[in-house]
């Protein structure tokens, strides 16, 4: 899709060029969608102190073009999503977004951020399930349990930690994609026996380049194999006191 970029704010010729660099054809709609969730980001989570990143090309470019980076990492469409510990929404509203097709669960231990997620979702006329659950539980409910094509999470804990609360929710088949730093080798390589464990490999570290930045983002890409073993996750002191 070309867009006549003299027509568009600053905030959706950013995002606008910066899909179309990813190689992202953005759906009718999705530029107003995003100005819809930036005005409502700035009235709702300063409230909450949701996110540090404030301004219309650093929201544009850290939280929505971050986002969509994912889209090269696995095919999303038709995918059932689910995004763990989804905060302020990232990555997993920008991702329905861009790609409506996704059927999206957006999960979050805080009841105030399960309300603005709610709130936000129906202020952008998204259908999405807002579930207020730490994901060690969510994990071991038989209607969330195995259930999801792709499980992603950003920011949220270290890899091995990380991989035990999210696995478990992924489909034998489906994938995890967990958001970390470019300077995460030694946590990738941390975390083999925790994937090992789970009933997973990892599949592909994907690296990109969030347009107008200059900066490396990583994207590490975890197939699942195998149904997790029934003991896992564990409650979350013993996850913390002693990771796979």
């Amino acid at each position: 899709m070309i867009f006549d970029c003299e027509k568009l704010t600053d905030l959706a010729d950013t995002v606008a060029r910066g899909a179309a660099a990813l190689g992202i054809a953005l759906p009718p709609g999705a530029l107003t969608a995003f100005e819809k969730y930036y005005t409502f980001l700035g009235e709702r989570g300063k409230e909450m102190n949701l996110t540090a990143i404030n301004g219309r090309d650093d929201v544009a470019r850290l939280h929505f073009l971050d986002s969509l980076a994912l889209l090269g990492a696995a095919s999303f469409r038709g995918a059932r999503v689910i995004d763990i510990g989804s905060g302020a929404g990232f990555p997993g509203v920008p991702l329905k977004i861009a790609e409506p097709s996704i059927s999206l669960t957006l999960l979050d231990a805080t009841g105030k951020r399960i309300t603005f997620l709610s709130e936000l979702c129906a202020a952008l006329g998204i259908d999405a399930v807002c579930v207020h659950a730490r994901a060690e539980d969510a994990g071991r409910e038989p209607e969330m349990r195995e259930r999801y094509d792709i499980a992603v999470s950003r920011a949220v804990a270290r890899l091995d930690i990380l991989c035990e609360l999210c696995l478990p929710l992924v489909r034998a088949g489906g994938v995890f994609i967990a958001m970390k730093a470019f300077d995460s080798v030694e946590e990738i390589e941390g975390a083999a026996a925790a994937i090992q464990t789970l009933g997973a490999k990892l599949r592909e570290v994907y690296d990109y380049i969030i347009p107008g930045t200059g900066i490396l983002y990583r994207a590490v890409v975890i197939s699942k194999a195998l149904q997790t073993p029934e003991k896992y996750p564990r409650r979350f002191a013993r996850i913390q006191k002693a990771p796979l």
